[in-house]
């Protein structure tokens, strides 16, 4: 099989680089990890104006359905200029909500998603994951534990993390607000979507991580030559290039799975997830040795990505969960 995105597709793509490219999203990154969520916010604003969290959700709540592809696409593009925000648990808690039998806080909610007017978090809460993620910038906390979902009241203080960008906190007091066998197959669906748009984030990350490093040692010199005609170094920089190429046809293959509640549909996520992780952060890793000593500086904006592709080879899915998935199905 021959799988390619389709014309509007690749335009949707492009639209959404050009706009990243043009808000400078390091700066917005730099402020978020640091507290201030209004240039994060505007440009949160400014993706659901094109159209990327109305992908998740319902025409009948102001979305445009479930287009699991077309998120995909969207999210290759947010890890490419590592846009900051719960940006994949907004989409997830869209799916949770959709598929909850309760309607009511399906229809208090999903509307505000889809227009971007409510960032919302979602914590699948185990004794190995407590955290939710931006806790004290979403505007709704989503708690699943076991067959309850609700919303938590307040977050607690924000932990350290490797990614100073993905701000986690443990949500307190959570209301129940529904309950069932039901909860639990939609928080099933929820977190499948959750791996494939983390899986794309990876992606696109990767090739940002790729693009930078293969235009830095094109300049930098060192005995008299740049690093770049080295054996060793054009080696590492084919590895990251060939693991980013057969990770993308497995992110495609599982949104296509998705959208087609294909059986296959757990197998192609976990395989997706996995590729997708390890190579964003093999990426980070040539990226760091590639780029020496000033690979280690946090003024260099490519830290933000360095950062980002070790958190997100583990969120929604580590290697060797997915690796028991891929062996179980």
């Amino acid at each position: 099989m021959r799988f390619l995105l389709d014309a509007g597709q690749r335009e949707f793509a492009r639209s959404l680089d050009g706009m990243l490219t043009a808000a400078r999203t390091p700066a917005a990154v730099r402020a978020w990890s640091a507290g201030d969520h209004g240039p994060g916010r505007a440009l949160w604003s400014r993706l659901a104006e094109a159209g990327v969290f109305a992908l998740a959700v319902p025409q009948e709540h102001g979305g445009l359905d479930p287009h699991p592809v077309e998120l995909a696409v969207a999210f290759t593009q947010l890890g490419r200029h590592a846009v900051p925000g719960p940006l994949v648990e907004t989409v997830a808690a869209a799916t949770l909500l959709d598929h909850l039998d309760d309607k009511t806080l399906a229809a208090t909610w999903l509307q505000g998603i889809a227009s971007g007017r409510t960032a919302a978090s979602l914590c699948l809460l185990t004794p190995d994951s407590p955290y939710a993620l931006d806790a004290d910038a979403a505007d709704a906390v989503f708690v699943v534990a076991e067959d309850t979902v609700g919303l938590a009241e307040s977050a607690g203080p924000v932990q350290p993390s490797a990614d100073p960008a993905r701000r986690l906190a443990r949500p307190l007091g959570t209301v129940v607000h529904a309950r069932g066998p039901q909860v639990r197959a939609a928080a099933e669906r929820a977190a499948d979507l959750a791996a494939l748009a983390t899986a794309a984030q990876a992606l696109g990350l990767g090739r940002t991580l790729l693009e930078r490093t293969v235009d830095h040692v094109k300049h930098r010199t060192q005995f008299g030559r740049p690093i770049g005609s080295f054996q060793a170094v054009q080696h590492r920089l084919a590895d990251v290039l060939i693991a980013l190429e057969f990770a993308e046809p497995l992110v495609h293959a599982a949104a296509v799975a998705l959208a087609a509640g294909h059986c296959d549909g757990p197998r192609d996520l976990a395989a997706a997830k996995l590729a997708a992780g390890e190579a964003a952060y093999g990426a980070a890793r040539t990226a760091l040795h590639c780029h020496g000593a000033l690979g280690y500086t946090e003024e260099l904006d490519l830290s933000l990505w360095i950062r980002k592709a070790r958190a997100l080879r583990t969120a929604w899915g580590t290697p060797a969960a997915c690796r028991a998935r891929v062996l179980a199905e």
